[in-house]
């Protein structure tokens, strides 16, 4: 009898754990997976990090992004050093000054570290005033010189602007541009490829044709004869409109096809035939029963879309059909990069390549930990 009483006691107990396992939802599901990936959560960790950087650009920058100094002023490195030699705990940068030496080639003045006047740093130092989200003043900067002197940790640009500072304040640009077409994107795509997934029949026919004039197209001659359509004398916010719009016009094509695919497998499943033949109506079947079987394919294609339109744009940019001055994107800024003398002489102006990298290896990481969470095999 107690042996009895103790099976019966595991029984209900597995039991109660198999009932909680199985009513575990699908989203706990994926995510239990997903924080096994080590690339997926560090691609979601350096994506949240982007974004707030994007959102508090004008907190994280140290100084304004149209500030000017010395013009291609080198990196200023952090030190501990002291300038007897000694080890201090209180980091510092010291600033480029010219020295009394003269270089015996060029004969100018040779720059080096001024010791005397180190410009000593901390974090939510005092700087340049600014609009936070253009609402609320402020000066208070997330790092920077505690004297508030220019500091330049990537160094400065042609015109003497810092590039950190405008890196930081192009995340802005740049992502807006890559989540904007994306949004458009998702929403045309998936919409073109369910209907024509469902549906099937004649409109499946001319849907695909049309989709596949749209991906026949040659999209970078097309982006750069579409671009060059816009004056150059047209406010900014309506030549950046028209850079979204062109590249979503061209960008949907592949996820209809994509999403359609999909659909015809799950329009022939049983719950669909059985929802069909209780007489469900046709925008109940596809909102209720496939839209939220395909929405995982649609977030990791979605993951996966972004880095490609961040190096469309940053391409676009470089090339000057993206994003036109007082905007500030990193496409933009490898514009002072056109030429091999520069880049041999100031080669730290390729800092909004590092960026665009790593801003491409999070979504791409993001993506591929979501595709190994939401593969039911």
């Amino acid at each position: 009898m107690v042996v009895l009483n103790e099976t019966r006691t595991d029984t209900a107990v597995t039991g109660r754990l198999g009932a909680a396992t199985f009513n575990e939802s699908y989203g706990a599901l994926v995510w239990r997976r997903f924080r096994r990936s080590f690339t997926g959560m560090m691609g979601l960790v350096l994506v949240i990090l982007l974004a707030l950087t994007a959102i508090f650009a004008d907190f994280v920058a140290p100084m304004s992004p149209m500030e000017t100094d010395v013009s291609f002023s080198p990196p200023q490195a952090i030190s501990f050093r002291e300038k007897d030699g000694g080890f201090s705990i209180r980091p510092r940068v010291y600033p480029i000054a010219e020295t009394q030496e003269l270089d015996p080639v060029t004969f100018q003045p040779v720059v080096g570290p001024d010791y005397d006047n180190p410009l000593y740093l901390g974090l939510f130092v005092k700087g340049a005033e600014y609009r936070l989200f253009g609402l609320l003043p402020m000066d208070r900067h997330l790092f920077g010189s505690t004297d508030g002197r220019p500091v330049h940790f990537l160094g400065t640009d042609k015109f003497g602007r810092d590039v950190l500072s405008r890196a930081i304040h192009g995340s802005r640009i740049s992502l807006a541009i890559a989540l904007s077409v994306v949004a458009i994107v998702t929403v045309i795509g998936t919409s073109v490829g369910l209907i024509s997934g469902y549906f099937g029949g004649a409109a499946d026919i001319w849907i695909q044709r049309f989709v596949e004039i749209v991906l026949a197209f040659p999209q970078l001659p097309l982006y750069l004869a579409l671009t060059s359509l816009i004056p150059v004398t047209a406010p900014t916010h309506v030549f950046l409109t028209f850079v979204v719009v062109v590249m979503s016009a061209l960008g949907w094509a592949q996820m209809s096809r994509e999403v359609r695919g999909k659909t015809l497998a799950l329009a022939r499943i049983e719950y669909v035939r059985a929802a069909i033949a209780v007489g469900a109506t046709d925008r109940r079947i596809i909102f209720q029963h496939i839209l939220p079987n395909v929405m995982s394919h649609v977030i990791v294609a979605v993951t996966l879309q972004i880095p490609t339109v961040i190096l469309l744009e940053s391409f676009l940019g470089f090339l000057g059909f993206a994003v036109k001055p007082p905007l500030i994107s990193w496409g933009l800024m490898l514009q002072d990069t056109a030429t091999y003398s520069v880049i041999g002489s100031y080669p730290w102006i390729l800092t909004p390549v590092a960026f665009v990298l790593v801003a491409v290896f999070a979504f791409n990481a993001l993506g591929d930990g979501l595709r190994d969470a939401v593969d039911p095999y």
